[in-house]
């Protein structure tokens, strides 16, 4: 259920009837309820009172707002960095994502794997609480940037883009690295509204 509406295949305001997702899934009611109301804790799903539940639709004010909120944190992350340096553990983290990412073909295992990518940039901030925030967007965050990655030949510019970042860790260009990813973040919005106004 997660991936269908990560992907889009369920659409914003559709309906989630339980039995039909219990007879997809060849099992009862309850799990499914239980999947419901998570994802519902996860904002990905709406309850309405006394109906049923729909996916959420995300306003452009929303869409925005988890954006820039990503980005203010990944800026915080690099500044952190800055004091801190690199970690080589997840330099190698990210170079092994990234090989993973030029082998994915579908917009969901790309979505996820790039997420995994830019958390080990905020992991390297060492501070748990920009961790914790950056946790806090989560699935909502996925679903928007996969609307980004939807665009054709976002995923291969996506890809460029990402060895460009492993490069400049290796080198320690921080300050050089800091602006190269506000501009890669904001190339993000600027997907997104594309394909919110198409």
């Amino acid at each position: 259920m997660t991936e269908k509406i990560i992907t889009g295949e369920l659409k914003p305001g559709e309906k989630l009837v339980e039995h039909s997702f219990a007879e997809e899934y060849g099992t009862s009611r309850a799990p499914v309820r239980e999947a419901i109301y998570l994802l519902a804790v996860e904002g990905l799903i709406e309850r309405i009172p006394r109906k049923a539940a729909v996916v959420k639709k995300y306003t452009e004010n929303e869409i925005y707002d988890l954006l820039e909120i990503r980005n203010m944190l990944e800026s915080m992350a690099m500044d952190r960095m800055k004091k801190n340096g690199t970690d080589q553990g997840l330099l190698k983290e990210m170079n092994q994502l990234l090989k993973q990412m030029k082998k994915v073909e579908d917009v969901y295992s790309y979505t996820k794997l790039n997420h995994s990518f830019h958390m080990c940039l905020i992991k390297m901030s060492k501070s748990e609480t920009i961790k914790s925030m950056y946790s806090r967007l989560g699935w909502p965050l996925l679903r928007i940037q996969s609307l980004s990655f939807s665009n054709e030949g976002n995923i291969e510019k996506s890809i460029a883009e990402h060895e460009i970042i492993i490069e400049l860790l290796v080198e320690k260009k921080l300050t050089q690295l800091s602006i190269f990813l506000l501009k890669h973040n904001k190339d993000v919005i600027s997907s997104v509204q594309k394909k919110l106004r198409s």
